[in-house]
């Protein structure tokens, strides 16, 4: 059956989570898996390695995300599930929107177990960050794990250290402009430097400062 309406706007967001994680290379929406000739299963969500060609994908997913809402036929997901667990599938999170919203975790030999809002989904050697589950359907909390994942895969931690460069580097600027040199002392004490609240005044005083020392006596006092 198709997904409804709730759930395909879930999905559409816990996709756009899953497909973030820097250590991610792909995610497929409904992908057909055939593990045998004669089986067929297209997961909601399916990350791992899936190739960029026509045709069903061999195997199965290292991770399968499946939302299950009003009207699911529970009989076939939990045949879904086997067959996905039995192909290799390392997790499937089977995300459950009707009443209180939960993920269901399934692992091959292990008991199903559930993990509640305000937890955390973890799939490591898949996924570089745990995953909150109410980012696999709200989308505010969907945004804040997608930026999370996209400044680490620019190489940083989060946005304080976005700030904190564009800030080092104003500094540097600032004094470069006025003909004072930014030694290496001053650069390697900025680079030490990760609250971007510690770097702010330097700014003003870099444009005040009789000399790139004088700054450097302001960071280090």
């Amino acid at each position: 059956m198709p997904t409804g309406g709730r759930g395909s706007k879930a999905s559409n967001v816990g996709g756009s989570v899953l497909a973030s994680d820097p250590q991610v290379e792909s995610v497929g929406f409904d992908t057909g898996y055939s593990p045998s000739p004669d089986t067929l299963r297209a997961p909601d969500l399916s990350v791992g390695d899936i190739p960029d060609q026509p045709g069903w994908v061999e195997g199965a997913p290292s991770l399968a995300v499946e939302y299950a809402d009003t009207g699911q036929d529970e009989k076939d997901l939990g045949v879904k599930i086997r067959e996905l667990l039995a192909a290799g599938t390392r997790w499937v999170w089977v995300v459950r929107m009707a009443g209180l919203r939960r993920v269901e975790v399934h692992e091959a030999g292990k008991k199903m177990r559930i993990v509640h809002a305000g937890e955390e989904l973890r799939a490591p050697g898949v996924l570089a960050n745990p995953v909150p589950v109410e980012a696999l359907y709200d989308r505010n909390a969907a945004q804040e794990v997608v930026l999370r994942n996209l400044l680490q895969r620019k190489g940083y931690s989060n946005l304080e250290a976005v700030q904190a460069e564009e800030l080092r580097e104003a500094i540097v600027a600032v004094l470069t402009a006025r003909g004072l040199a930014a030694g290496d002392d001053l650069q390697e004490s900025l680079a030490r430097i990760e609250d971007p609240a510690l770097l702010r005044p330097l700014v003003s005083r870099a444009a005040t400062a009789a000399s790139a020392d004088e700054v450097l006596a302001a960071l280090r006092g």
